[in-house]
């Protein structure tokens, strides 16, 4: 085949073809070539309009003045379509939606003077709360907005050092996430690492009414403050990542919850990440395994848990560092209270999110995301020889495998995906089932048709995490109600009246607790170190 010597380079017609014709291909058939080639020289000879010899042009007439009617416009058979540019409006906010109607100068005209009615014109971290709320932000925002306007460093804020930090906060945040991380995090920064949320916490404990109590032991501030950023964490942190973004803010209820600690005093009553409660049974649970009290359980000790429920390959899972952060696990094979924070709360809440995802990393042995058929089997070889130690005659892992694939119903049969357990809304009965054993001879002895019911009903009811918290607190109170009579010398009296119900304690209730905490625990040093 002939090829006119005009070169590629100089024809882009030709150009554009050739790489259509290798558009998604590693080579081209000579055969498929040669035709389409031959097909595309024909057509352009086709269009190209054919030369007549040439004629010299004559000279341009010389026309008369007087007008003559317009000429029709020559109809243009080639007229190339050019696609009309679209205005696609903005959709990404990541400061959030600005509000075009706010008025920031009024806003700061009105801090202005708040500031001139306070002694001095400068504001302590006390009255930095009526700054707050001129600002139209929740009252527990008041530490985080001292810090970012010096206050840190002087122990006061003044009008001068606020209004500038908040103009410029005002011009580039516009929704209570992107503010909220911006007032916490460190400069230059667009996330929150746990560390961020100490100054805020720490003024909960202090002036908060519900934690009056509180000032009396401050060995436990620490404590208390470690608890609820891990609380933070296990619900915002839905990425794992140790850092909490705008968005993670956005879809959780933390902000929200956070400013109702200004509406109710009674802390209790807010269960989610706040709770002194949960607080406290989270961490009397971690002090009975911490035998040598060093705020540091081994795999031994953590096997101890529940009457030792969980078994020994899921808790050699947990301490190989699927689920654990930091290098103290992995390295000394301790676990950290903080570490021990997640695991309560993923134990006894199953059917939490991050519960789910957290037992998935357990058991998928070689992190290629799914659950395989010789992973189940590794898990519930174990639970077979506990049973038949028991007396128990297990399941053959056959009969159960199809148990468990009717009970998740995988989207693809023999691979379970964390999607698939998410989805079947019964993940903790399959987590039980291969490495709890006293859950899943419960599960065994439980009413089916009482399962689907729980499982059917979406109403608000309190979380698995709740119900766990709110008994075994009752339990403590009790305990240490006991305790208190029998160190007074007044048993007798004791087992003639019935004991208080924990309802009736409330701050007063949590004194008492508190009180003896410290007896309990001894001195003990600080847990934010992992």
């Amino acid at each position: 085949m002939m090829i006119k010597e005009t070169s590629l380079r100089r024809d882009p017609d030709l150009r554009g073809e050739l790489a259509f014709l290798a558009r998604g291909c590693d080579f081209v058939l000579p055969s498929r070539f040669k035709k389409r080639l031959k097909s595309f020289q024909q057509t352009q000879i086709q269009n190209k309009p054919e030369k007549k010899p040439a004629t010299p042009l004559p000279p341009p007439a010389t026309l008369p003045s007087s007008p003559q009617p317009d000429s029709p416009v020559p109809h243009v058979n080639n007229v190339v379509n050019v696609p009309l540019s679209v205005n696609i409006p903005r959709f990404y906010f990541p400061q959030g939606l600005p509000d075009t109607c706010s008025n920031h100068e009024q806003t700061l005209s009105r801090i202005e003077t708040a500031f001139m009615d306070l002694e001095d014109q400068k504001a302590d971290i006390y009255e930095m709360g009526k700054i707050t709320k001129v600002c139209g932000c929740p009252l527990y925002w008041k530490a985080p907005m001292f810090r970012a306007a010096g206050g840190e460093k002087t122990g006061f804020v003044t009008a001068q050092a606020f209004i500038p930090m908040w103009r410029k906060l005002l011009n580039n945040h516009h929704d209570d996430a992107s503010k909220f991380i911006w007032l916490l995090a460190k400069p230059s920064c667009t996330s929150l690492e746990q560390e961020d949320f100490i100054p805020l916490l720490q003024d909960v404990v202090d002036t908060h009414p519900g934690l009056t109590f509180l000032k009396d032991a401050p060995e436990f501030h620490s404590r208390y403050i470690t608890t609820v950023i891990q609380r933070i964490f296990y619900t915002v942190n839905r990425s794992w990542s140790g850092k909490i973004t705008s968005t993670e803010i956005r879809k959780s209820n933390f902000l929200q919850t956070l400013a109702l600690l200004e509406e109710e005093e009674d802390i209790n009553q807010i269960t989610d990440y706040f709770s002194y409660e949960h607080f406290y049974v989270i961490y009397c649970k971690f002090w009975e395994l911490d035998s040598d009290h060093d705020l540091y359980i081994s795999q031994t000790d953590l096997s101890q848990y529940n009457d030792q429920a969980s078994s020994n390959r899921i808790i050699e899972r947990i301490f190989s560092g699927a689920v654990t952060r930091g290098q103290t696990v992995q390295k000394e094979g301790r676990m950290s209270y903080a570490d021990f924070v997640w695991f309560l709360i993923s134990e006894e809440d199953k059917r939490n999110p991050t519960s789910i995802e957290y037992w998935f990393r357990c058991m998928d042995l070689d992190g290629d995301g799914i659950l395989s058929m010789y992973e189940l089997e590794y898990f519930y070889e174990e639970q077979c020889e506990r049973m038949e130690a028991m007396g128990i005659e297990p399941l053959p892992f056959h009969d159960l495998l199809c148990q468990m694939l009717d009970l998740v119903k995988p989207a693809r049969d023999g691979r379970i995906t964390l999607r698939d357990l998410k989805r079947c809304r019964m993940a903790h009965i399959f987590y039980d089932t291969f490495f709890n054993l006293e859950k899943y001879l419960d599960h065994e002895q439980r009413d089916p048709f009482a399962v689907q019911k729980d499982v059917e009903n979406d109403g608000p009811e309190p979380s698995d995490w709740d119900r766990f918290a709110a008994e075994e607190y009752e339990t403590l109170v009790t305990e240490e109600s006991a305790q208190a009579q029998l160190q007074a010398g007044s048993f007798e009296d004791y087992e003639a009246d019935e004991p208080a119900p924990p309802s009736e304690f409330g701050n007063k209730g949590n004194k008492t607790v508190t009180s003896s905490l410290p007896e309990k625990c001894g001195k003990l040093q600080s847990v934010d170190e992992e």
